[in-house]
């Protein structure tokens, strides 16, 4: 048992390290998660609290300067980035619930269902996500919760056609088949083998998704529709935005950190989907 676990971790290591993008991504990313947990640790000073050092450039004091209220940057950034990763996380993973459900439905029961799943996946794809995600913020109101769920449910489509296609072609497997002859029901077949076996190209798209969902918190937040209660990198740049160009470490500081974490699960993404398509590597 204990030798099988170690071929297993080395099997696992080996493939990591054979995968540079998968390799950096896990790197860049455990880098952030010591950000978000421990950030609020090592902030210097209380990220809400106002000074008389107004618009202080990057100096021993602030390391990353203040902004136009004394806020300290850094303090700022550190307690941020739990935030950023929170929507990015919870956003992404409502499109896969979304995306996997309707996907694997469409697919695995055709027919009329699948012809009317797809014209609602046709019609997400014709609308402007952010458009429609910016009038339905400025309906329902911009707390937190609402821009992560307003997140996942405009950006389930790519998942959901992924998956449909999966499903369409695992249900015309042998095991399958076998499956029916023997009297499964179809619901049961979709729950215990059509998705957990369709599932793998979804794990890489989310995984791209999470980067997607904190660039469009971003966004709303620069826009001014993000929630004012909490600290996001996306509310630091609009707080810097019009003191440009003259104070630009306002806005450097945290738009780097969503430079970074946007390369991180892109690289993650990419990553994960050679390991789970080999023939990307052979075909190079």
């Amino acid at each position: 048992m204990a030798k099988n676990k170690k071929n297993t971790f080395t099997k696992i290591l080996k493939t990591i390290n054979g995968n540079i993008q998968l390799k950096l991504g896990l790197i860049f990313l455990a880098i952030l998660l010591f950000i978000a947990f421990f950030g609020p640790v090592f902030a210097p000073y209380n990220p809400y609290r106002l000074n008389d050092d107004l618009l202080m450039a990057p100096c021993a004091k602030y390391p990353l300067g203040t902004d136009n209220l004394g806020h300290d940057i850094l303090s700022q950034i550190l307690y941020g980035a739990s935030t950023s990763l929170k929507i990015g996380f919870i956003a992404a993973m409502i499109s896969a619930i979304i995306g996997v459900t309707l996907g694997g439905i469409a697919g695995f029961y055709g027919g009329w269902i699948d012809q009317l799943l797809n014209e609602v996946m046709n019609i997400f794809l014709m609308l402007p996500d952010f458009f429609l995600i910016l009038m339905i913020i400025a309906t329902f109101g911009s707390s937190m919760m609402n821009v992560m769920i307003v997140i996942g449910m405009t950006s389930w489509v790519g998942n959901a056609r992924l998956m449909r296609a999966q499903a369409k072609a695992i249900k015309e497997r042998t095991f399958i088949q076998s499956s029916f002859s023997m009297g499964e029901s179809k619901a049961s077949i979709l729950v215990h083998h059509v998705l957990p076996n369709g599932i793998f190209p979804i794990i890489a798209n989310t995984t791209m998704n999470i980067s997607g969902a904190i660039l469009t918190e971003a966004g709303l937040s620069f826009l001014g529709l993000g929630d004012p209660n909490v600290i996001s990198w996306g509310q630091i740049i609009t707080a810097g935005k019009a003191y440009l160009p003259k104070c630009w470490w306002i806005c450097t500081f945290p738009g780097l950190m969503t430079i970074f974490t946007v390369l991180t699960f892109f690289l993650l993404g990419e990553g994960i989907n050679r390991v789970l398509s080999p023939k990307m590597d052979a075909n190079k």
